[in-house]
Protein backbone atom coordinates (compact mmCIF):
# COMPACT_ATOMS: atom_id res chain seq x y z
CA UNK A 1 0.00 0.00 0.00
CA UNK A 2 1.63 3.63 -0.71
CA UNK A 3 1.24 6.49 1.23
CA UNK A 4 -1.19 8.07 -1.25
CA UNK A 5 -3.98 5.64 -1.33
CA UNK A 6 -3.93 4.94 2.44
CA UNK A 7 -4.33 8.81 2.65
CA UNK A 8 -6.78 9.07 -0.17
CA UNK A 9 -9.03 6.62 1.23
CA UNK A 10 -8.96 8.40 4.76
CA UNK A 11 -9.71 11.56 3.08
CA UNK A 12 -12.98 10.01 1.21
CA UNK A 13 -13.94 8.04 4.35
CA UNK A 14 -13.57 11.54 6.66
CA UNK A 15 -16.11 13.18 3.46
CA UNK A 16 -13.13 15.74 2.84
CA UNK A 17 -12.46 15.90 -1.18
CA UNK A 18 -10.46 18.68 -0.86
CA UNK A 19 -7.32 17.43 -3.32
CA UNK A 20 -5.65 20.36 -2.20
CA UNK A 21 -5.59 19.27 1.34
CA UNK A 22 -4.70 15.53 0.34
CA UNK A 23 -1.94 16.41 -1.73
CA UNK A 24 -0.81 18.95 1.44
CA UNK A 25 -0.88 15.71 3.72
CA UNK A 26 0.78 13.53 1.41
CA UNK A 27 3.46 15.90 1.13
CA UNK A 28 4.04 16.70 4.76
CA UNK A 29 3.65 12.83 5.87
CA UNK A 30 6.50 11.80 2.96
CA UNK A 31 8.21 14.59 4.34
CA UNK A 32 8.24 13.21 7.59
CA UNK A 33 8.86 9.58 7.14
CA UNK A 34 11.22 7.80 9.23
CA UNK A 35 13.86 5.33 7.81
CA UNK A 36 12.26 1.75 6.97
CA UNK A 37 8.34 3.06 7.84
CA UNK A 38 5.62 1.81 5.78
CA UNK A 39 1.54 2.76 6.04
CA UNK A 40 -0.54 0.14 7.74
CA UNK A 41 -3.62 1.16 7.73
CA UNK A 42 -5.64 4.49 7.79
CA UNK A 43 -9.16 5.57 9.08
CA UNK A 44 -11.02 9.16 10.09
CA UNK A 45 -11.82 10.52 13.07
CA UNK A 46 -12.33 13.55 15.07
CA UNK A 47 -9.50 15.25 17.50
CA UNK A 48 -11.56 16.46 20.69
CA UNK A 49 -9.97 20.03 19.71
CA UNK A 50 -11.18 19.97 15.90
CA UNK A 51 -14.64 20.49 14.70
CA UNK A 52 -13.98 18.58 11.01
CA UNK A 53 -12.49 15.46 10.84
CA UNK A 54 -9.14 14.72 9.78
CA UNK A 55 -6.86 10.96 8.93
CA UNK A 56 -5.65 8.79 11.87
CA UNK A 57 -2.64 6.91 9.67
CA UNK A 58 -1.14 3.82 11.23
CA UNK A 59 2.34 3.14 9.91
CA UNK A 60 4.96 0.41 11.23
CA UNK A 61 6.24 3.18 13.48
CA UNK A 62 3.68 5.83 14.52
CA UNK A 63 0.19 6.62 14.90
CA UNK A 64 -0.25 10.09 13.15
CA UNK A 65 -3.18 12.37 13.22
CA UNK A 66 -3.77 14.48 10.30
CA UNK A 67 -5.48 17.66 9.31
CA UNK A 68 -5.62 20.32 6.55
CA UNK A 69 -1.89 20.26 5.85
CA UNK A 70 -1.02 20.94 9.31
CA UNK A 71 1.95 18.72 11.29
CA UNK A 72 1.01 15.51 11.83
CA UNK A 73 0.51 14.80 15.59
CA UNK A 74 2.59 11.55 16.04
CA UNK A 75 2.04 8.99 18.95
CA UNK A 76 5.36 6.40 18.75
CA UNK A 77 3.86 2.78 18.44
CA UNK A 78 6.91 1.34 20.79
CA UNK A 79 5.17 3.62 23.64
CA UNK A 80 1.75 2.19 22.98
CA UNK A 81 0.53 0.45 26.16
CA UNK A 82 -3.43 0.50 25.14
CA UNK A 83 -6.08 0.89 22.42
CA UNK A 84 -9.57 0.74 23.42
CA UNK A 85 -12.95 1.68 21.92
CA UNK A 86 -16.00 3.61 23.97
CA UNK A 87 -19.87 4.60 22.57
CA UNK A 88 -20.62 7.43 23.24
CA UNK A 89 -24.28 8.84 21.77
CA UNK A 90 -22.97 12.29 21.47
CA UNK A 91 -19.50 12.03 20.12
CA UNK A 92 -19.76 8.42 18.52
CA UNK A 93 -16.73 5.83 18.60
CA UNK A 94 -14.36 6.82 20.91
CA UNK A 95 -10.53 5.48 20.35
CA UNK A 96 -8.51 6.22 23.02
CA UNK A 97 -4.38 5.65 22.65
CA UNK A 98 -2.63 5.25 26.14
CA UNK A 99 0.85 5.58 25.49
CA UNK A 100 4.14 6.07 27.90
CA UNK A 101 3.90 10.30 25.77
CA UNK A 102 0.66 10.48 27.43
CA UNK A 103 -3.01 9.58 26.12
CA UNK A 104 -4.62 10.35 23.01
CA UNK A 105 -8.64 10.32 22.38
CA UNK A 106 -9.91 10.59 18.74
CA UNK A 107 -13.64 11.04 18.53
CA UNK A 108 -16.28 9.25 15.72
CA UNK A 109 -13.53 7.22 14.88
CA UNK A 110 -14.78 5.01 11.92
CA UNK A 111 -14.46 1.30 12.34
CA UNK A 112 -12.70 2.06 15.44
CA UNK A 113 -12.64 -1.47 16.79
CA UNK A 114 -10.67 -2.37 14.00
CA UNK A 115 -8.54 0.02 13.74
CA UNK A 116 -7.68 -0.31 17.42
CA UNK A 117 -6.97 -3.97 16.80
CA UNK A 118 -4.18 -2.68 14.42
CA UNK A 119 -2.91 -0.37 16.81
CA UNK A 120 -2.59 -3.07 19.52
CA UNK A 121 -0.85 -5.22 17.13
CA UNK A 122 1.54 -2.81 15.45
CA UNK A 123 2.50 -1.43 18.80
CA UNK A 124 3.08 -5.12 19.73
CA UNK A 125 5.21 -5.88 16.57
CA UNK A 126 7.09 -2.60 17.21
CA UNK A 127 8.34 -3.28 20.89
CA UNK A 128 9.44 -5.86 19.26
CA UNK A 129 11.61 -4.86 16.32
CA UNK A 130 15.13 -5.73 16.11
CA UNK A 131 15.55 -2.12 16.27
CA UNK A 132 14.48 -1.60 19.47
CA UNK A 133 15.90 -4.38 21.04
CA UNK A 134 18.38 -3.33 24.02
CA UNK A 135 21.95 -2.45 22.92
CA UNK A 136 25.07 -3.76 24.47
CA UNK A 137 25.23 -0.35 26.58
CA UNK A 138 21.33 -0.23 27.52
CA UNK A 139 20.50 0.09 30.71
CA UNK A 140 18.90 -3.78 32.09
CA UNK A 141 15.49 -4.62 31.67
CA UNK A 142 14.72 -3.90 35.37
CA UNK A 143 15.85 -0.28 35.24
CA UNK A 144 13.88 0.33 31.88
CA UNK A 145 10.71 -0.85 33.54
CA UNK A 146 10.68 1.04 36.58
CA UNK A 147 11.83 4.20 34.27
CA UNK A 148 8.50 3.27 32.14
CA UNK A 149 6.72 2.85 35.41
CA UNK A 150 7.71 6.47 36.56
CA UNK A 151 6.44 7.76 33.70
CA UNK A 152 3.30 6.31 33.56
CA UNK A 153 2.59 7.52 37.27
CA UNK A 154 3.90 10.72 36.12
CA UNK A 155 0.79 11.14 33.83
CA UNK A 156 -1.51 9.60 36.21
CA UNK A 157 -0.33 12.53 38.56
CA UNK A 158 -0.84 14.99 35.82
CA UNK A 159 -4.09 14.19 35.13
CA UNK A 160 -3.06 12.84 31.43
CA UNK A 161 -4.42 9.45 32.42
CA UNK A 162 -7.05 8.29 34.33
CA UNK A 163 -6.90 5.56 37.08
CA UNK A 164 -8.46 3.04 34.86
CA UNK A 165 -5.92 3.86 31.83
CA UNK A 166 -2.62 4.10 33.97
CA UNK A 167 -3.95 0.27 35.35
CA UNK A 168 -4.50 -0.94 32.28
CA UNK A 169 -0.96 0.51 30.95
CA UNK A 170 0.58 -0.96 34.10
CA UNK A 171 -0.66 -4.06 33.41
CA UNK A 172 0.54 -4.40 30.18
CA UNK A 173 4.25 -3.55 31.15
CA UNK A 174 4.34 -5.72 33.78
CA UNK A 175 3.06 -8.52 31.85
Amino acid sequence: MEWTDLIDTAFRVAGNTNQANQAEVVRTVEASVIDGEKPVASTAGRHPDHFRKGVLVLTTHRLLFLKDGKPPVPVPLAAVTDATVTRTKLNGDVLTVVALTGSHRFEDVVKADVFAEQIRESARLARTAPALQKPAAAPDADEQLIGQLERLAALRASGALTEDEFTRAKQRLIG
